[in-house]
């Protein structure tokens, strides 16, 4: 039987260790605190800043959301990251992405204090996970590797296949199963737009990440039988359904569920991690910052 991975309940248990430690940074008079920033009129942008900002309250950290027009100039923003680079109570700064056109998406990562970077994304940051020291693991990534170490799927000698090259997911990702130690070790490959034969490739995965943003392009028979299929995909496609969409992955769910030995729902498999991780880094941020040591697995 294939085992369906319930993202969720791997959320909710890392989220718990989270409060817990937000529990402790508190008691120790330090209150844990996240600013997110949205420059954007994207209805999904809105929805997913939104979600952060509930987990927040949630978990009992200080969120605080930034609405810049998305016609103001980029100074705009540049200035209030600025600002909250120098706000001591805010240990976390995300910039919700995209944002315009006229905002250089990079100039905006690498205005960020690196010590408040939760997403992971400064150059520095990034520099320090390639060496294997990373400050803060990108989110999507890492939380692949906890639901990994939740469902003992182990990695070390194992064939990876990463689907997809982005910054966010793609190649942090990569770098991550070929680190030293606990959820690294195995032997990766990294496929494309440009990779020949695909499903050659897929084909030889103990591990598979769907990573692409293309709907269910990885089906069944691009599945080794028994492999675990991670799909970080999260694509609206039109649908009969009462909002006139539906949610799909980058698999096809039903196809590759007859091979795989375990795999990850879209919804309800990597996204909620997604945000959990978010929130981890956040709290770990805190605690940098801080001084104050907690217990973050």
């Amino acid at each position: 039987m294939t085992r369906i991975i319930d993202g969720n309940a791997i959320a909710s248990d890392i989220e718990a260790d989270v409060q817990a430690s937000v529990e402790t940074l508190r008691d120790a008079g330090v209150q844990p605190g996240l600013a997110t920033v949205l420059m954007s009129d994207d209805g999904a942008s809105e929805t997913y800043v939104s979600m952060k900002q509930q987990a927040c309250d949630d978990l009992g950290i200080d969120g605080r959301h930034h609405e810049i027009d998305a016609d103001a100039p980029a100074d705009d923003l540049f200035d209030r990251i600025d600002d909250l680079n120098a706000d001591e109570s805010v240990h976390g700064i995300l910039v919700q992405m995209p944002v315009p056109d006229h905002v250089e998406k990079r100039a905006v990562l690498e205005r960020i204090d690196p010590e408040k970077d939760v997403d992971g994304f400064h150059p520095e940051n990034v520099g320090r996970l390639v060496a294997g020291n990373a400050r803060y693991k990108p989110c999507t990534p890492h939380g692949v590797q906890k639901i990994l170490a939740a469902e003992g799927i182990e990695t070390e000698g194992k064939e990876a296949v990463v689907v997809g090259r982005s910054d966010i997911v793609g190649k942090p990702m990569a770098n991550l199963f070929i680190q030293y130690g606990d959820g690294g070790n195995a032997t990766t490959t990294v496929c494309h737009s440009r990779t020949d034969d695909l499903a050659a490739k897929t084909r030889e995965a103990d591990i598979l990440v769907a990573a692409a943003g293309v709907p269910e392009m990885i089906d069944g028979e691009m599945v080794k039988e028994g492999a675990t299929v991670i799909d970080v995909g999260i694509n609206r496609v039109d649908a009969d359904t009462e909002k006139g969409y539906e949610l799909v992955g980058d698999v096809d769910f039903e196809s590759a569920k007859a091979k795989a030995g375990a795999i990850t729902p879209v919804p309800g498999g990597v996204g909620p991690l997604t945000i959990a991780m978010l929130l981890y880094n956040t709290v770990k941020a805190a605690s940098r910052q801080s001084g104050v040591g907690v217990d973050l697995a």
